[in-house]
């Protein structure tokens, strides 16, 4: 029987932490849902935000940690998309705060960094 799991102690140390992040980024985006109720403005590009953010961190990351070629593609395009979506609403891709703009470019790092390449390319299915 095969052993599903959430996080892979197994993977290089990239991976785990990129693991980590996704989580992290659903949770603060299930969180900010919960805190601002019905004040966020859902339409257009704010609601392909949070369903990508929060969607794409939980099933990414769950398919990284499972060794799946479709989670490591789509921990990547949810790690891209906070830059793409920005672009596309006409707005900076670069201008949230510090602290955001770090977490999503050390998710992006992680992700292309060379050791999670090598490992997914051999050991993902």
């Amino acid at each position: 029987m095969e052993r599903r799991r959430w996080l892979n102690q197994g993977q290089p140390q990239t991976l785990i932490i990129a693991c980590f992040l996704l989580y992290i980024n659903a949770a603060f985006a299930v969180l900010s849902l919960l805190r601002a109720g019905s004040g966020i403005s859902l339409g257009g590009w704010g609601a392909a935000f949070y369903v990508i953010t929060i969607g794409g961190g939980i099933l990414g990351g769950f398919g990284v940690a499972n060794e799946r070629k479709w989670g490591y593609f789509l921990a990547l395009f949810t790690a891209f998309a906070p830059f793409i979506l920005a672009l596309l609403a006409g707005a900076n891709p670069f201008g949230v705060d510090a602290i955001t703009l770090l977490f999503e470019i050390a998710l992006v790092a992680l992700l292309l960094h060379t050791q999670s390449r090598e490992y997914q390319k051999v050991w993902f299915r």
